[in-house]
C-alpha cells in the first residue's frame, strides 16, 4: 500500500471488507470498516468467542543498529533495558514538556533490531519526532506500508491462531511474540491487544494478507469493526490517543505513571521528557483521568463537561459510551485531583443537561 496524503488510504484488507458489506468510514484519513453485523453483536463476539480485527493501519517503525537501545531509551519512558528478545513492552513517548506524542508498543527483536508500533494518525509525526530525537543514534526507517497487522481476540483467540500456525503459539507468553506460518504466509504472532481480551496481533506481509485473514474467517472468527473496537477498549479502560492523551496530558495525569522509568534519570539514560514528568511528580498533580459509571440512563459523550456545584466547568469527558458487557454507561474525564477518588461523584452536563457520574477504580471489565 502507498499512502497519498491527498486522500483516504486504503489497508490491504480493504476490498474484503467492502466485498463483505461492511460499513466504511473516514478513520483519520484511512477507509476502514465501522461493522459489519452491527457492533452490538460483534462487541458480544469477541467477549464471547473470537472476532478479528484490520488494524493495518498501525505504523511499524525499526530501530537497527549497535545503538538501537540507546535510541530507544532515549524516546520512551518506560524501559527497554529490561526486555529480552521475543518480549514487547507498552510505553509512552514524550515531548520535552512531558506531553505525550504517543502510546506505543516496543518488541525486541534482537539485541540490535526493535520495532515500535505506533498509532496510525501519528505515523509522519512519530517518524519526524524519532528521527529528530535519536536519529543520530541508529537506523530508523517506517516500515509501516510493508505490514498488514490482524488483531485475534477473544476467549477461543488464542487456540484459532495455534491451530492454523502452530502449538507453539500457545507457549509465548502474554507481550511476548514469536513466528509462524499461516496459509504459506510468513507471521509473526504477538500476544497483545487493545480489547481487555487475550489473544494476538499478527504481523502479515501486505501483500500476502487476504490468505491470512480468510484463513481466519474460515476457522470461526468474526470480522471486527472500528464501533465495537471502540466499546470493547473503553470497558477495558484502555486510554485512546487523540481522546484520553495528547501532548497537552502527561503520562502522570493519565494514569500510565506505571510506565514511566524516572530510575533512568539517575542511570544517566534520561529520556525526552524525563526531567519535565520528574518535576511534575515532585510538585504534585493537579488533575487526573478517572474512570465513571453513569448513574442514570444518560451516556456521557466525548467533549461533555465536568462541572461544579455552581455550573462551573472543571474537567471534561475523553471518552465515554455504553458498555455493553457489564451494563449500562462508562466513560473517562479529566479532573481537578480532589474528585480522582473512587465513589467522588460527579456531575456531567451535556447538551443542556446534567447526570450524576460515579468515580471506579479500575477498568470496568476485566476478563474471566
Amino acid at each position: 500500500m502507498v499512502r497519498d496524503p491527498g486522500s483516504l488510504q486504503h489497508t490491504p484488507l480493504h476490498d474484503l471488507h467492502v466485498a463483505r458489506g461492511a460499513k466504511m468510514v473516514d478513520f483519520g484519513g484511512w477507509h476502514m470498516p465501522l461493522q459489519y453485523e452491527g457492533i452490538l453483536a460483534e462487541h458480544r463476539a469477541v467477549r464471547e468467542r473470537v472476532g478479528i480485527f484490520d488494524v493495518s493501519h498501525m505504523g511499524e517503525i525499526d530501530f537497527t543498529g549497535p545503538r538501537a537501545l540507546a535510541a530507544v531509551q532515549r524516546l520512551i519512558t518506560n524501559d527497554a533495558a529490561k526486555l529480552v528478545d521475543g518480549r514487547a513492552m507498552y510505553t509512552c513517548v514524550c515531548y520535552p514538556d512531558g506531553g505525550i506524542v504517543d502510546d506505543c508498543i516496543v518488541y525486541r527483536r534482537g539485541p540490535e533490531d526493535y520495532r515500535i508500533v505506533v498509532n496510525a494518525a501519528n505515523i509522519a509525526k512519530d517518524f519526524a519526532f524519532f528521527v529528530q530525537q535519536a536519529g543520530k543514534l541508529c537506523d530508523i526507517a517506517d516500515h509501516s506500508d510493508d505490514f498488514a497487522l490482524i488483531a485475534v481476540q477473544g476467549p477461543k483467540a488464542r487456540a484459532l491462531v495455534a491451530e492454523l500456525g502452530g502449538q507453539h503459539l500457545l507457549d509465548v507468553p502474554s507481550f511476548g511474540f514469536a513466528s509462524c506460518w499461516i496459509s504459506g504466509v510468513d507471521v509473526t504472532a504477538a500476544r497483545t491487544g487493545y480489547t481487555g481480551e487475550d489473544g494476538f496481533e499478527l504481523f502479515v506481509p501486505a501483500a500476502v494478507a487476504a490468505p491470512v485473514w480468510e484463513a481466519l474467517l474460515a476457522g470461526g472468527a468474526a470480522p471486527i469493526g472500528l464501533g465495537a473496537r471502540d466499546t470493547l477498549r473503553l470497558e477495558a479502560r484502555l486510554s485512546l490517543y487523540g481522546n484520553d492523551i495528547d501532548q497537552t496530558t502527561s503520562p502522570l495525569e493519565a494514569g500510565l505513571g506505571w510506565v514511566v522509568k524516572l530510575d533512568k534519570l539517575g542511570r544517566g539514560e534520561p529520556f525526552v521528557g524525563a526531567e519535565a514528568l520528574a518535576a511534575q511528580k515532585a510538585a504534585g498533580l493537579t488533575r487526573s483521568l478517572v474512570g465513571f459509571r453513569v448513574q442514570d440512563r444518560n451516556i456521557a459523550r466525548h467533549g461533555a463537561e465536568v462541572v461544579d456545584a455552581g455550573g462551573a466547568v472543571i474537567g471534561h469527558v475523553t471518552s465515554g459510551g455504553p458498555a455493553p458487557t457489564v451494563g449500562g454507561a462508562v466513560g473517562l474525564a479529566y479532573v481537578p485531583i480532589a474528585l480522582a477518588a473512587p465513589g467522588t461523584v460527579l456531575t456531567i452536563s451535556q447538551r443542556g443537561r446534567s447526570f450524576p457520574a460515579e468515580v471506579v477504580k479500575g477498568p470496568f471489565y476485566r476478563r474471566p
